[in-house]
């Protein structure tokens, strides 16, 4: 018993042991183990930090020895970029003719303290990269509104000499490359080196780089001499050269100067007062006039501005600062001839000075721009004036028939070339207001050829209407345009309630040789380009951005069917002053208006013989030229006598262009079919044709009750054909003879100026 009570006092004691150890254990249990869990996470992390620091180095590493080396002429030298034309000679050296440099001992302490202050006030202190500067950079922004990036002086060199400077380019390889770099330039070369290789590299606008030559060009001295506010206008330019062009943005770059002035005084190296007067001097003082010192830039100056903007666009590339090799679609002798025709009397007879022409010449079968002047008498000290060739906001009259109404019927109505039409009273759709033709006369019933080959504007309004605005607007943004809104005084008006800051709706020189180019390949439309294709500074080519969108743009059968009828324009119709003997080409002319107050308004009520804006684009199988006419001003009327310098302008150059090609007709494709004189869509339900027999002239066929406006279309029409005018002189049966007063002379299309109301938006 007493050894049973025993075993069980034992077992109790173990017991109340073991409760006792458990609960010593349970109490010290969490602290240690914590304890040792954190010991573990600091040891995890460490190793961690271990292993990413030298996986940053081994990435470092991996992208900084493929760095370039380091070479005295890429700092020294400008990264400007060359233009070449077609037979790839260099045509522009965009700012390598204008550069003066200065030694290490010439640069004044004052440039060399608005530099320091304003893009990286350790410069002295640092051995290429500031890892302070790289932190302190976001505060300093936050505290004095963007003052400081992060990169030195030094990188900045680098970034300058090598590497692109776009933001997009600024990768992690490229920035690890900058960084090397930067840290082996320090060891080669001092500080002051350093300084003055920036200050001779960065570009400064206007095609200067360094600035030294800024010094010089922009206020007439030498950097030694400039006073404050001009050196920290200078020393504030590279962060944004064009931005803080004096000239074009005043107010831009007197903010700019104050930023750097306001730095400087931060550092210690002005004095307050010094600051105020600084900041108080206008930027304007000891500007100097610009001077254009390329004398061929004056030549290719609107094709330039095109090229750096097509260049900007499709590759984010600055021109300026990138040192590009830019290979360019320019025919460089075709662009002289065509400077020649433009500014000279030697082709061409002018009015006057002001008469302004835009002109381009396009490659049919590939869309590239050959040449291009948008416009004449360039000044000498100009440099990327306004390319009216690409300006919309003027009008190109009744070369919109072809694009607006007629291919738009052949292609989706399978209208034939002897579609019959009538001309007759007409009125815009919804509207009382009469369409008018040039001579304020109604012929009948007509072809769509013959329509076409005397301009008239009621058939062309007919029959937009008939093919309906969705279905225009449809073909035209097939060849590039657009209207916001279309309407159907489009059929014979460019004009465009919205211009698009003159490019996007309506339709320019460039977009008309475009759209016709269309018809003279068959039917594709090309967007126009400038530039072929593109070599970095690490000779990577970009040359896939550069091929020209290309799209088909209507049927074969309409683009021969359009040309054959405008084949005719040019030898019967209103465009036989463009005609070159034996060359076979085709092509439309156009002439705006005058609305009756804008008349009144110039103070010539009364006067019918003019125009603010003639036009003519012609073609053949291998180049299309469009040229606009007109002067700057809408309200200084071209006369009558001047409307064909259009086609004066096209048949020289057409001339000089055609000399090395074949002169080739068009061949007829297998969906288009010839009955007698006219063509037709094959397999198209409505053949109808023409009477073989010629209808003389009645005084039925001339309809002038402009009480009587008939909706019915023309192919409904019951008006027998008859056979109108191509020019009043022509006119020798028709009893409804224009007037004297109405009679177009030799030189006009009998049917332009046909608009008498302003556009109206439906």
């Amino acid at each position: 018993m007493s050894s049973e009570i025993e075993s069980r006092s034992q077992k109790h004691s173990s017991s109340l042991f073991r409760q006792k150890q458990n609960k010593t254990t349970a109490g010290d249990g969490p602290p240690k183990r914590k304890k040792k869990i954190f010991v573990k996470i600091l040891i995890g992390l460490f190793g961690l930090g271990v292993l990413g620091g030298l996986s940053g180095l081994g990435l470092f590493w991996y992208y900084a020895k493929d760095a370039p080396a380091l070479e005295d002429s890429a700092l020294s030298d400008p990264l400007s970029s060359k233009l070449y034309d077609i037979n790839n000679n260099v045509f522009q050296d965009l700012g390598s003719e204008k550069r003066e440099t200065i030694q290490p001992t010439e640069v004044p302490q004052l440039l060399k303290d608005a530099i320091v202050s304003v893009e990286d006030k350790r410069f002295y202190n640092h051995n290429g990269i500031d890892p302070i500067r790289i932190v302190g950079s976001f505060f300093s922004n936050v505290k004095t509104g963007g003052l400081q990036g992060g990169s030195t002086l030094t990188q900045q060199l680098i970034k300058l000499s090598y590497f692109s400077t776009k933001e997009s380019d600024q990768t992690l390889k490229r920035k690890a490359q900058e960084a090397w770099m930067a840290i082996k330039l320090e060891k080669e070369k001092s500080k002051e080196e350093i300084l003055t290789y920036y200050i001779n590299k960065v570009y400064m606008a206007n095609g200067l780089y360094g600035m030294q030559t800024a010094s010089e060009t922009y206020f007439g001295k030498p950097l030694s001499e400039l006073n404050l506010s001009q050196t920290a206008l200078l020393a504030g330019m590279p962060q944004a050269p064009n931005d803080y062009d004096p000239y074009v943005h005043p107010d831009l770059t007197k903010e700019r100067r104050d930023v750097v002035l306001y730095t400087m005084r931060d550092n210690d190296k002005i004095t307050q007062e010094e600051y105020e007067q600084a900041k108080a001097a206008p930027v304007e003082d000891g500007l100097q006039p610009q001077v254009q010192s390329s004398g061929d830039r004056k030549i290719v100056d609107n094709y330039v501005t095109e090229v750096i903007a097509e260049v900007e666009a499709k590759t984010g590339k600055n021109v300026y600062t990138d040192g590009l090799d830019i290979y360019t679609n320019l025919d460089m002798d075709a662009q002289k001839q065509l400077y020649n025709i433009v500014n000279t009397d030697e082709f061409v007879q002018y009015p006057d000075e002001e008469m302004q022409v835009a002109t381009t010449v396009i490659d049919v079968n590939t869309g590239q721009v050959r040449a291009q002047i948008g416009r004449r008498n360039v000044p000498e000290d100009a440099q990327q004036i306004l390319n009216l060739a690409t300006r919309t906001n003027r009008d190109v009259g009744s070369t919109m028939k072809p694009i607006a109404d007629y291919g738009p019927a052949i292609e989706y109505l399978d209208y034939s070339t002897g579609q019959i039409m009538v001309d007759k009273p007409t009125t815009f759709a919804g509207t009382t207001t009469s369409v008018y033709n040039a001579d304020l006369l109604y012929y009948g019933s007509m072809t769509m050829r013959r329509a076409i080959m005397t301009s008239r504007n009621t058939t062309a309004v007919q029959t937009f209407n008939e093919v309906g605005s969705d279905k225009v607007a449809e073909f035209l943004r097939g060849l590039g345009i657009e209207f916001n809104p279309l309407v159907d005084a489009n059929a014979i008006s460019s004009n465009t309630a919205d211009t698009g800051n003159d490019v996007k709706y309506g339709v320019s020189s460039l977009k008309l040789a475009a759209a016709y180019a269309a018809f003279a390949n068959g039917g594709t439309y090309n967007e126009p380009s400038y530039v072929n294709k593109v070599v970095y500074q690490d000779d990577s080519v970009a040359e896939d951005e550069f091929h020209p969108a290309s799209k088909r743009a209507m049927k074969d059968s309409t683009a021969y069917m359009m040309t054959d009828m405008l084949k005719d324009v040019i030898t019967g119709g209103t465009a036989f002053n463009a005609g070159i003997d034996g060359l076979i080409q085709a092509g439309k002319t156009g002439t705006s208006n005058y609305t009756d107050e804008e008349i009144a308004k110039m103070g010539l009520t009364g006067v019918t013989n003019i125009a603010p804006d003639s036009t003519f684009v012609g073609y053949t199988p291998h180049y299309a030229i469009s040229v606009w006419t007109g002067y700057d001003e809408k309200s200084t009327p071209i006369y009558s006598d001047y409307y064909a310098i259009a086609s004066d302008v096209y048949r020289e150059m057409m001339t000089y262009m055609a000399q090395n090609v074949s002169n080739e007709d068009w061949v007829m494709p297998d969906s288009v079919i010839r009955i007698g004189s006219e063509l037709y869509v094959k397999g198209a339900q409505n053949l109808q044709t023409v009477p073989s027999s010629t209808i003389p002239s009645s005084s039925s066929s001339t309809m002038e009750s402009s009480s009587t406006v008939e909706s019915s279309t023309s192919s409904s029409s019951s008006e027998e054909p008859v056979t109108p005018p191509i020019e009043s002189s022509e006119v020798t049966e028709s009893s409804a003879e224009p007037t004297e007063s109405s009679t177009p002379t030799s030189s006009t299309d009998p049917a332009e100026g046909e608009n008498q109301v302003p556009l109206q938006p439906s």
